[in-house]
């Protein structure tokens, strides 16, 4: 920060004379001389960025095909349930009720956190991608929390959607 005011004080003087110049041209070498990235010759090669090779992760039963297939399941379960839902009141069965809250959570949840994979990955987008991640799970949890209180202390999501249509 000191070397930075005192280069702007000095700036003006410098460019006077053909040796402030040079004086200029060496204290700019400096700075570049002193900087933690290495020069190489056709530019900087900073590790982080869209110019590296992709670092694969370590292989998982939880996120390959187990991990599709779940979601497949998940998206094939809905439609059962939300046709169970319109025929039996949510009074009757609060279980179907609970679980059809937690299912279209979760469905949301996966589809949104793909999308946040694909299009924001923090790769290339190092501060955004972790906040949309994070600001995505603090959501899901919180809708978790929002249809459970429905749920148990309201009328259920099931007689909501049973009064919504016949209004």
């Amino acid at each position: 920060m000191a070397s930075s005011v005192l280069f702007r004080s000095t700036l003006p003087r410098t460019f006077a004379s053909a040796t402030g110049r040079n004086v200029l041209r060496s204290a700019l070498q400096e700075v570049r001389a002193s900087s933690t990235t290495q020069y190489v010759p056709g530019g900087p090669i900073i590790k982080g960025t869209v110019n590296d090779p992709v670092e694969f992760p370590p292989s998982s039963k939880t996120h390959g095909s187990y991990h599709w297939a779940f979601e497949r399941l998940l998206a094939a379960s809905l439609v059962p349930m939300t046709a169970a839902a319109f025929v039996t009141s949510g009074s009757s069965y609060p279980v179907l009720d609970g679980l059809l809250g937690l299912s279209l959570v979760m469905h949301s949840h996966i589809g949104f956190d793909s999308m946040i994979v694909d299009y924001l990955h923090k790769r290339k987008f190092p501060i955004i991608g972790p906040i949309a991640t994070w600001t995505l799970r603090t959501a899901t949890v919180g809708v978790l929390v929002g249809v459970y209180q429905f749920n148990t202390n309201d009328i259920g999501l099931t007689e909501l959607i049973a009064k919504v249509w016949t209004a």
